[in-house]
């Protein structure tokens, strides 16, 4: 099914329009003395978890030199104790539909993502729109390693240690104006970097949060994992991660960031909203049309997976339940 037309990003912006990092850090400081307070508040799923194809030397160069970048990190208090997935596992099986339909082809696939130089363009509803480097974004705040519950719509999970910090920072940073009630992300298509993009999708893929699912301290905007700068498959070099949700909303490889008053376009709930919803809140009470939510299987270092509860909210009712007082989840699901 194709999806309608979305409006690109237009030319890619001049180095003269990239905020330098000495003005990141400068208007970051006046903006967050100014903000202080704030208060905002992948199809069927295979029946076992396929073994990895592709030893990691075997990947191209590039991508294994993003694996293998390694990240400092300081520990979190947003971290979960359970045992976490292998790397080789995490980087082996992934959605990541730009790279091919199979769990196993972004991995080979994402040789070709260039993830330097790369530019995030904010605008929409803000005081000012601006475009900040890669490197000055990664650079703005100490990055956390946090161990998150990673749950797909598919009903299969992992347990993957991210690194980054949390998206209320870099929203601060781009002071959203009180009339912005939801974030969009947009994610890098170009067709020469990405030929085995599936067809029949309007590229590029777009997700969207509420404004205080975006500012909760859980959302984090990441840029690692397991200590090392993403591997490309994982949505190099800037993704987020919302832990409560299923996979599909952590939007990957985001090239802008749009603040609107009205709920956003997102991909998966264009293409099917009576399966994917724009809330898309882990719930294990609330079916797939197509398959159960109740459990999961759950990789880990064993040889396959095994079956475990899925809990509410991933896990994470104490931190986010609140959001969604009042609200029907089985219709706002």
């Amino acid at each position: 099914m194709h999806l309608r037309n979305t409006s690109k990003l237009g030319p890619e912006p001049k180095s003269s329009e990239i905020t330098s990092e000495a003005a990141f850090n400068t208007s970051s400081q006046s903006r967050r003395r100014f903000l202080t307070g704030a208060t905002y508040t992948g199809l069927t799923a295979a029946a076992s978890y396929a073994l990895a194809r592709t030893l990691p030397e075997l990947v191209h160069p590039q991508a294994v030199h993003a694996a293998s970048s390694p990240l400092r990190t300081v520990t979190s208090k947003y971290s979960i104790a359970d045992p976490q997935t292998p790397e080789s596992k995490a980087t082996s099986y992934n959605n990541f539909y730009e790279f091919g339909t199979d769990k196993a082809e972004p991995q080979i696939n994402a040789k070709n993502l260039h993830t330097r130089p790369w530019t995030v363009k904010v605008d929409g509803l803000v005081k000012k729109p601006v475009t900040v480097g890669i490197d000055d974004l990664l650079a703005y705040r100490p990055l956390e390693s946090r161990v998150y519950h990673h749950r797909c719509v598919e009903a299969w999970s992992m347990v993957v240690p991210w690194d980054g910090y949390s998206l209320s920072e870099f929203i601060n940073f781009c002071q959203p104006l009180p009339s912005a009630k939801y974030v969009q992300f947009v994610t890098l298509f170009d067709q020469h970097q990405m030929p085995d993009a599936a067809s029949g999708y309007d590229w590029p893929y777009t997700e969207g949060l509420r404004m205080d699912e975006a500012m909760n301290p859980l959302t984090l905007l990441t840029f690692g994992a397991y200590g090392n700068a993403l591997a490309n498959q994982n949505g190099a070099p800037v993704r987020v991660i919302v832990p409560w949700k299923y996979g599909f909303k952590s939007a990957k490889s985001i090239v802008r960031v749009h603040f609107t008053d009205k709920q956003p376009r997102t991909t998966w709930n264009d293409i099917g909203s009576g399966e994917y919803g724009f809330y898309a809140n882990v719930n294990p009470t609330v079916d797939h049309p197509r398959w159960s939510q109740a459990r999961e299987r759950r990789i880990d270092s064993s040889a396959f997976p095994h079956s475990v509860p899925t809990l509410m909210f991933n896990g994470y009712s104490d931190q986010v339940a609140n959001l969604y007082a009042g609200m029907d989840l089985r219709k706002n699901y």
